[in-house]
């Protein structure tokens, strides 16, 4: 009896000390859930090449700082893309970053979940009357300006150019074209054409290319709204053998503009440090999250309101300063971009 008294006391201690460090960690697994940080990233997909990045350096930079991400890819649907974004205001994310579609279609969205306390950042697309709290980009209008003096250097011998552009639903692209025309008003080149592709449809520029072949053989260039399109539009030159003939120009630095710029049938990209712009979007969302003043920005107006910014500048890239801008960075390779130069060094 004695021993069966004292075994049934062991086992009693165990059994309360098991308990207690169950109840100890889950108390210190529920205190470090109510402490993550929770933020909800809607893309507006992942079509154009440089998102994927954006979405990889963000994640891990926002993980390092002690958040967790939720991605979602809206696949280039607004409708879709409101979806994420209720979902994240029912979910209570702190802070919702948003590579917007169409910025009309997402104001009254933003505006709830501003209302619902959720911190919202425009991350490279403005959100036009939506109050955001953060709107982190590039200076597109210089973006435009240096698509414009290039493809201006390259020698524009007829004075004409032909405009093949984003949607017009993409606040940026409005800024774009409008560095790029100051610069032909001044140059006074003649803009023989302006289209726009709807939802970055790259393949748009290509058939416009087939559709006007006339008018393309009475240009000397053509500025494209990214590499994407710029992609389309070259493949077109290349079977009407006007490829490195009719100037094209493009942005973001997608590998393939890169080999066409050393192959001689682009002649630049703008290189948009997009590591340092997700780095500091993450930062600055932790900062939001945790009501940590963001002080030392500058402000720009959208409606009545006043919004903080950030503007990094970009570069712009051709087959002169291809391995200091890209290769040296880390962002392409150096075989990947000579992949079809066999001869460079």
């Amino acid at each position: 009896m004695k021993r069966y008294v004292v075994v049934l006391c062991v086992l009693c201690l165990l059994c309360m000390s098991g308990c207690s460090k169950v109840d100890g960690e889950e108390e210190t697994l529920a205190e470090e859930k109510v402490a993550k940080i929770q933020i909800g990233m809607s893309f507006d997909s992942f079509v154009i090449e440089r998102w994927q990045r954006d979405r990889d350096v963000f994640v891990s930079t926002a993980k390092e700082l002690g958040a967790e991400v939720n991605v979602q890819n809206a696949n280039g649907d607004a409708k879709e893309q409101i979806a994420q974004i209720e979902y994240f205001i029912r979910k209570k994310m702190d802070v919702i970053v948003i590579i917007c579609i169409d910025s009309n279609e997402l104001r009254s969205v933003v505006k709830k979940a501003k209302n619902a306390g959720i911190n919202v950042i425009a991350y490279d697309r403005m959100i036009n009357d939506s109050d955001v709290d953060l709107f982190i980009s590039f200076d597109n209008e210089m973006v435009g300006t240096m698509m414009a003096k290039s493809i201006v250097e390259a020698g524009l011998e007829k004075k004409k150019v032909i405009m093949i552009c984003g949607p017009t639903t993409d606040n940026n692209v409005f800024y774009v074209d409008t560095g790029f025309r100051n610069v032909m008003d001044k140059e006074e080149v003649e803009i023989l054409d302006v289209i726009n592709c709807e939802s970055w449809k790259a393949e748009l520029g290509g058939d416009y290319v087939y559709a006007n072949i006339n008018l393309i053989e009475q240009s000397d260039g053509i500025m494209c709204g990214n590499d994407s399109i710029a992609t389309q539009v070259v493949r077109a030159l290349a079977e009407k053998r006007l490829a490195g003939k009719v100037y094209v120009v493009g942005q973001d630095a997608d590998l393939e503009a890169c080999q066409r710029i050393v192959e001689g049938t682009q002649v630049m990209t703008v290189y948009k440090p997009v590591e340092k712009l997700a780095q500091t979007a993450a930062e600055y969302a932790i900062k939001l999250a945790k009501k940590e003043p963001i002080d030392g920005l500058k402000t720009m107006k959208d409606g009545d309101e006043e919004v903080p910014y950030v503007f990094l500048e970009p570069i712009a890239v051709t087959k002169d300063n291809m391995d200091e801008v890209i290769i040296d960075s880390g962002y392409h390779l150096k075989e990947d971009v000579y992949l079809n130069v066999p001869n460079e060094e």
